[in-house]
């Protein structure tokens, strides 16, 4: 009975800690420390009631049997009760019928034929009912809230995807290539054998197109042709993989993977104009070799791992590649929040583990072996990540020249400042010194010594020089800034606000607004016994209109002081005190700033300065330490060297030779080089995200177990976890953990996944290598040795040659993770070199060549068609990356048209092109009517055909013969038949001018053009 008191209980919990989230306890009519009460009894559970109640009730209430109709798995249960009615009075252990029943005060007594609980146990029993009555989680379930192991099946976690990598031995063979020795090993076993191998012209062409995506050229294949030597392919393999054609060809496939777009989707679908980067990214990276598992980290954690780097900055775009709602009310905030960590985690597990994650959202897998934990476990890893905007130095090397031979130019500046500091100043000091006498210094503002700094919001706070504070790090919804000084003025009637630009700061601040703005909505100073001070008669040297700063004193918690739109400069802002505060000496004070305005609009350097005058000091007067006004008041020759240095310093903007000096080493420093910036779509944390027309926060501050998926039945909080299934049984989760650097922004939970996902080892990079190495293979024989190239999992299709498969996932990890010697390794061997020609014995036999017994024609995909199109008519624009284009009349390569969900390109969709909604590991490739007629009809197809035809004609001398061949071996990279050469001097006869353009525009509608052999 007790069993299923408690299974009741712990749903129900799991909903409450949602429910009573906020300002629900008010609404409720609960206690205004209800929540802290239940977070309380939660931990109180977890620590000690869970474990009795499963040893001693679970088996009777929740487990195999539920007596009396009572379950006590879950809170909702346990509430709901059974026969006898609810189970548990929440907040009042006395009048709770489990607790009657376990402390044997009512029949029947509980645990039922067994001794009664101890006293202990009793007593945690009841402070936890007093306290609410809260689970962490429901009984029984074997996954903790916080990092335990799982159990899976065993017989899942047998599948053979999940096993270590095995050192496999290459079948003994007649054939140098190691790959051929496994396929013919395979042939052999079912009674076939490799075909013979292409000829020249099908070679080069079917390696053109896998590799570059463009056709070669004429002169290419008659190169390719004339080369005799043994390794001629091997040496034109060389030449293809070294293009930066192949970057541009296979970043298309991996863009196709992780669903890149540059629009958010849904009905708006708004645009992403700095997604590009992205883009870019995939494509620098392919070039230049970079090892897989970097590639796969940076994607995942580049921030966290090179955050000076900007190809690891924007390989985090891939976070930010999916779809994203624009119209997000404050209800509906968790919920869309909740999908697009789905979104996220899920394209992990088809991109880099061939897994569907996702389907464990809202149950266990129901044929893989993940639970629903270790899904909300992976998710926890992105809880506070989101999409930001970034400026990135994408030339840091050359920003890095500029600014050494700058340096260099600059130090006789600095040099010249110092000398005259350490000779002149000290001498020019005493004179004005010996010229005040005993004249009364008046110090306007003075800086007192900060004692303690804090930001509710989470931001890191660095004291500097001049006496400011930087604040960087996490930008917060809302913040509050709270300063403790100490100070030995007496009598302190005003202090001064200045609001001060920085480099670092967007816009140079002074705020951290994405437009360089703050929004002061309170400022109050306290005495040490916690005394409040009233403000009055406030003014500053600017005012946002509508946002005056007498709103930063007034009673209004949401009005506030702004400065739209004078960004980049020093504001300043002064109030004075209703009655003199009085301070003994050394005595502290505290100032509170808050920012609850406008999202994210904290203060970005403030400094602030006090002043015990009658008259308010000049607003922009220079405040100076508290220290000089003492050191002044000592005797010259009684000064310590800190007391002159500090005077010195002070002095120094007073005399006219270190201004002169100072002057000219600020004037030359206004020319120092500044990084040539650009605005990227990264994803990171502790940044201001981007915002369209959403209310609420931008993230959850921590991810919850959801019952069902649903946001509004949370179980408990969820701390960053993999998926255990691939881990190996005896590592512990910490050893992927990396504690972030002091002062850091980001969590590093990322990178913890990162490295997690690339440990062959204890992780699951075993599996990423298998998925990858089977991606290459899928895309050069179009087809993978597991065809189902997304899904390694228990409903994914076996593979066809695990060896091989366990042997070229070697070879890259071999190779440093390197995909050009894989590439090289499939496309030299004799069973890509081998002839596409069939017979009826072989498709009887291996109908969907899944033996590789013949090389597979292939439709080209959508891009390459278009490229091909360019290519031959002399029109393709080879300038790389950069923004995108909507416009079919680019020239450019496909790969930058702008992928806009919304509005697709058409060229591209007729021939199948995805739409960058969904992950696509494997394109369809249809023929239907309209690809036809695209070829046929599109103007830019006839504007290509009209300026092949004008390139193959040249100055008009060339004969209609050559011509022919010419366009033959451009377009189709042979010469044409007898047959062919007559019937193409018969069409275009002697108005060549006028014909040629539609000969030129039949040789791109010819199969031969669209289908590689």
């Amino acid at each position: 009975m007790i069993r299923g008191i408690l299974l009741a209980f712990a749903a129900f919990a799991a909903f409450s800690t949602a429910f009573f989230a906020a300002d629900a306890p008010k609404k409720a009519g609960l206690p205004a420390d209800h929540a802290a009460r239940m977070a309380k009894s939660a931990d109180l559970f977890q620590s000690h009631v869970r474990e009795v109640f499963e040893k001693n009730c679970l088996r009777c209430h929740g487990g195999k049997k539920t007596e009396s109709e009572f379950d006590l798995a879950t809170r909702e249960n346990l509430l709901k009760g059974g026969h006898a009615g609810p189970a548990v009075v929440p907040g009042d252990a006395q009048a709770s019928l489990l607790f009657k029943l376990v402390s044997h005060a009512k029949e029947p007594k509980m645990p039922e034929g067994a001794a009664k609980l101890s006293d202990a146990s009793l007593t945690k029993i009841a402070e936890w009912i007093d306290l609410g009555a809260a689970y962490d989680r429901p009984l029984g379930s074997r996954d903790s809230v916080t990092w335990t192991k799982t159990v899976v099946p065993a017989t899942a976690k047998d599948h053979w995807a999940f096993q270590p990598l095995r050192e496999i031995q290459v079948p003994i063979s007649q054939f140098k290539n190691p790959i051929d020795a496994f396929i013919v090993a395979k042939l052999e076993a079912n009674k076939l054998k490799l075909n013979a191998s292409a000829d020249w012209r099908t070679l080069i062409r079917r390696a053109y197109f896998d590799l570059i995506g463009l056709p070669p050229t004429a002169e290419d294949v008659a190169a390719f042709e004339a080369d005799q030597s043994q390794d001629a392919f091997a040496k034109l393999i060389d030449k293809l993989l070294a293009s930066e054609h192949y970057g541009e060809r296979w970043a298309r496939h991996w863009l196709d993977l992780v669903r890149f777009a540059e629009s958010h989707g849904f009905e708006h679908d708004y645009d992403r104009p700095t997604a590009y980067h992205y883009r870019d990214f995939v494509i620098k990276a392919i070039n230049r070799d970079l090892p897989f598992d970097t590639f796969a980290k940076w994607q995942i954690a580049g921030d966290e791992y090179e955050p000076s780097n900007p190809l690891a900055l924007t390989a985090t775009g891939y976070l930010a590649a999916g779809v994203h709602s624009t119209q997000i009310t404050a209800n509906e905030v968790a919920k869309h929040r909740y999908d697009e960590l789905d979104d996220i985690v899920n394209n992990i597990g088809t991109t880099f583990l061939g897994l569907s994650i996702g389907c464990a959202r809202c149950h266990d897998h129901k044929f893989d072996p993940i639970p629903a934990r270790d899904y909300y476990r992976m998710v926890a890893n992105f809880t506070t990540t989101v999409r930001a905007e970034v400026d990135v130095d994408f030339d840091p090397d050359g920003f890095r020249r500029q600014k050494l031979a700058f340096d260099r130019e600059h130090e006789p500046f600095v040099k010249a400042l110092r000398e005259y500091e350490s000779s002149q100043l000290p001498g020019r000091f005493a004179e004005w010194e010996t010229k005040r006498g005993m004249n009364p210094l008046s110090m306007g503002w003075v800086l007192p010594d900060i004692v303690e700094m804090k930001s509710a919001g989470g931001a890191t706070l660095t004291a500097q020089a001049d006496g400011s504070v930087l604040v960087t790090g996490t930008n917060p919804n809302a913040e509050t800034l709270t300063f403790k000084f100490r100070t030995d003025e007496a009598s302190i009637r005003g202090i001064r606000l200045e609001a001060l630009s920085h480099p670092t700061l967007v816009k140079g601040g002074p705020g951290r607004a994405a437009n360089g703005n703050f929004a002061l909505s309170d400022l109050s100073v306290t005495t040490a016994n916690g005394t409040k001070i009233k403000l009055k008669n406030a003014i500053a040297t600017f005012e946002q209109k509508g946002l005056p700063v007498a709103a930063a004193i007034d009673d209004n918690a949401n009005s506030a002081w702004a400065l739209d739109p004078q960004f980049g400069k020093d504001h300043a802002a002064s109030f004075e005190f209703e009655h003199p505060m009085k301070l003994a000496r050394g005595e502290t004070m505290t100032v509170m700033m808050k920012f609850n305005n406008n999202v994210g609009h904290g203060i970005g350097r403030p400094r602030l300065s006090i002043s015990s005058h009658e008259t308010r000091p000049d607003l922009k007067a220079v405040a100076v330490p508290e220290a000089i006004p003492q050191a002044l008041a000592t005797a010259a020759a009684k000064r310590t060297p800190e007391q002159l240095a500090t005077v010195l310093r002070w002095f120094a903007p007073q005399d006219d030779g270190w201004k002169k000096l100072q002057d000219q080493m600020q004037a030359h420093a206004a020319k120092a080089p500044k990084p040539k910036t650009q605005k990227a779509l990264i994803s990171t944390e502790g940044i201001q995200a981007v915002r369209l027309h959403t209310q609420g926060e931008d993230f959850l501050k921590e991810t919850h177990f959801l019952r069902r998926g649903d946001p509004l039945q949370s179980e408990g909080i969820a701390t960053p976890s993999f998926l255990q299934a691939l881990m190996r049984s005896d590592v512990a989760e910490p050893v992927w953990k990396s504690e972030p650097p002091a002062g850091s922004r980001t969590s590093h939970r990322r990178r913890a996944l990162a490295e997690w996902l690339t440990d062959v080892d204890r992780g699951a990079g075993r599996l990423l290598a298998r998925v990858i190495v089977n991606r290459l293979w899928h895309r050069h024989f179009g087809r993978g040795i597991v065809s189902t190239v997304s899904d390694f999992g228990t409903r994914g299709e076996p593979p066809t040659h695990p060896e091989l498969l366990d042997f070229l996932a070697n070879e890259l990890i071999r190779n440093g993770w390197q995909l050009k010697p894989i590439h090289k390794l499939i496309l030299t061997s004799e069973s890509y070199r081998q002839a596409s020609g069939s017979d009826d014995a072989k498709l009887k036999a291996d109908l969907e060549n899944k033996y590789v017994s013949r090389f597979s024609v292939r439709r080209l995909d959508a891009e390459v068609i278009r490229d091909s199109i360019l290519a031959v008519a002399g029109q393709l624009d080879r300038t790389k990356y950069g923004p995108g284009t909507l416009s079919e009349e680019s020239k450019k390569r496909s790969v930058y048209f702008t992928m806009k969900r919304s509005k697709l390109v058409p060229s591209l969709v007729v021939f199948d092109a995805p739409d960058g909604t969904v992950g696509v590991g494997d394109r369809s490739s249809t023929t239907i009517a309209p690809q036809a007629l695209h070829l046929m009809n599109n103007p830019q197809v006839r504007l290509a055909a009209r300026a092949f035809a004008k390139r193959i004609l040249g100055d008009g001398t060339i004969a209609t013969d050559d011509a022919v061949t010419l366009a033959y071996r451009s377009a189709l990279s042979r010469s044409p038949t007898a047959d062919e050469l007559t019937e193409a001097r018969r069409f275009v006869g002697s108005n060549r001018v006028a014909t040629m353009p539609d000969f030129c525009q039949i040789l791109f509608c010819l199969n031969e053009f669209v289908f590689v052999e």
